[in-house]
This record gives structure tokens, sequence and C-alpha cells, in this order.
């Protein structure tokens, strides 16, 4: 028997897939739980149908996202930062702070989606962190630690 999964099923499949299983399996378990139901014709119609509109909304994301990493791949963001009279930073550079210049640029990220590689910055200069809008768009960004 054909079923489609509503939800990611352990050791048989994810979310939307078709797939055989034993007719006891089907009826007892998995349609009476709300795991599955019947792949009829009509119910793989509307699969298709979701898929389709769900890759078209995902495409749009990606999209989106990608414009926002090519503005922001161009342009050096400034991290203002109190210093000491030797250069040093009083604490460090944290995503929040590199979250809100981005803001000042006029684009929006999440402070949990930048990762700096070095673990804590507490000089002035220029670094990179890395910026993850989405699983398919990942860039590069540089700033510039400066005094406040």
């Amino acid at each position: 028997m054909e079923v489609i999964l509503k939800v990611h099923v352990e050791h048989l499949g994810y979310k939307d897939e078709v797939k055989t299983v034993k007719s006891g399996y089907a009826r007892n378990y998995l349609i009476p739980r709300g795991l599955a139901i019947t792949a009829n014709k009509t119910n793989i119609k509307v699969l298709n149908e979701t898929l389709n509109q769900r890759s078209v909304k995902e495409q749009k994301l990606v999209d989106e996202f990608q414009t926002i990493a090519d503005a922001l791949a161009e342009v050096v963001v400034k991290v203002g930062a109190k210093v000491s009279e030797k250069g040093k930073i009083f604490g460090s550079v944290t995503t929040l702070q590199i979250a809100e210049a981005i803001h000042y640029e006029g684009h929006v990220v999440n402070r949990k989606q930048i990762n700096i590689p070095e673990d804590s910055i507490k000089e002035l200069g220029t670094f990179t962190a890395k910026i993850k809008l989405h699983p398919k768009v990942e860039f590069d960004l540089k700033f510039e630690v400066v005094k406040e």
C-alpha cells in the first residue's frame, strides 16, 4: 500500500515522501496516528501542487537573501568600540554589535546568522565574519572595528 508521509517517521521516510508499506502498518499505525495519508490520485495531485508552491516560495526567498548578500558583500561595515589608550578594546566585539552595524546599513540580519571565525575580537582592525542567511546563501562580510 502506498502512503504519503505527513511528518518524518523514523526508519521510514521524511515528510511529503510517497512510501510503499504493508497495508496493516498503514491502516493500524500510520493513518490513525495522523502520520500518513493514503496515496490516491487526488492526494498525490495535492502533494505535487504543494511541493511546487513550496519550491516557488523557497526560490523567491533565496533570491531575496541573495540580493541582500550581494549588497553587503561590497560594503565594509564599521563597528564602534570603546578603546583604551593602548588600542585595546574594552570587552570584545560580538555578533550583536555586527548585526546592529548591518542594521545601520539598511539591512536586517539576525545575530544568530553571523559567525565570527576568531574566538574574540579585542583590537582595532579589519576582520571577516561568515553570514549564513539561508542554507543556499552564505557569504563573507568584511567589518572594521573603529574607535568610538
